[in-house]
């Protein structure tokens, strides 16, 4: 069986980071071993969260796996508090040898960091995506990768040069999510730097915002990667799944606010992989 270690905090309750990427890569056949970064009582949308670093408990993690010799197939990193942890991310990455190297840079949206990221934030996580096989950013996160000033209304065609530009940094493949590219339409655009090449899947756009929606994507699209899916049909799959949490999601919206019901929709993406293996 391959394994990912998936390496970003735990929200207690609230379905984000850990409590997505865990129950979604097992559900598409894959051990998933977690490194958390830090507990919270819940997400940070909600108010007066507890919140317990674990930054100091990692190093002692690492090793011990270096000491029994595990084997890690892919090394996913979603949300990351510190540079620290940033660098401890790249141990893993150099330690342990993954065959794929993922990194989803969460640290901005809506054209602005999170609260407590700074420029030397931004300058480590270059550096991290630089190593990696592919990066899973939003259009704010990729504006700050390159030092591009955000443009909301961003065109397709700047969407592009933004992406060429963070391959020809290092990076070997580029997903740029929520790309609108046409009417009523939205998905996700890929670019391979060693190809120098797009390729891009859109599906239908839901007009709502909800927690998460992030992390199903990326822990959709790293899992069907590991499964051995061409990037397209990773996107296809990654782009469909999320849709259908939404629409999930759609169904309860008194009760799921705070987080997709991606749990209804396990059933439709187990679907989809045994579809793939019959053809």
């Amino acid at each position: 069986m391959k394994r990912i270690v998936t390496m970003q905090d735990i929200s207690c309750i609230g379905k984000c980071s850990l409590t997505v990427a865990l129950p979604i890569i097992s559900a598409m056949g894959i051990e998933t071993a977690v490194i958390p970064t830090a507990v919270l009582s819940t997400h940070t949308g909600f108010q007066n969260f507890t919140f317990r670093d674990l930054t100091e408990d990692i190093p002692g993690i690492i090793e011990h796996w270096k000491k029994e010799n595990f084997h890690l197939d892919a090394v996913y990193s979603g949300y990351l508090g510190s540079v620290k942890q940033i660098e401890l991310v790249k141990e893993l990455f150099s330690q342990f040898h993954p065959s794929l190297k993922v990194v989803d840079p969460a640290m901005a949206d809506d054209g602005r960091l999170y609260t407590g990221f700074d420029e030397k934030f931004v300058e480590a996580m270059r550096k991290l995506c630089a190593e990696a096989d592919v990066i899973m950013p939003n259009l704010t996160e990729a504006c700050f990768l390159t030092g591009k000033q955000y443009e909301a209304d961003a065109d397709e065609a700047l969407i592009r040069q933004i992406m060429k530009e963070l391959g020809q940094r290092g990076t070997g493949r580029v997903v740029m999510t929520g790309v609108r590219t046409s009417a009523g339409r939205l998905g996700a655009l890929c670019y391979d730097a060693q190809k120098d090449s797009f390729s891009a899947y859109e599906n239908e756009r839901i007009d709502a915002h909800f927690h998460g929606t992030g992390d199903i994507f990326a822990s959709c699209m790293t899992g069907a990667l590991v499964r051995g899916y061409s990037m397209e049909n990773a996107l296809k799959l990654a782009v469909d799944y999320t849709l259908e949490c939404i629409r999930e999601t759609m169904k309860e919206p008194e009760h799921n606010w705070y987080g997709v019901n991606f749990e209804a929709a396990i059933p439709f993406l187990v679907g989809q992989l045994e579809h793939n293996i019959r053809h």
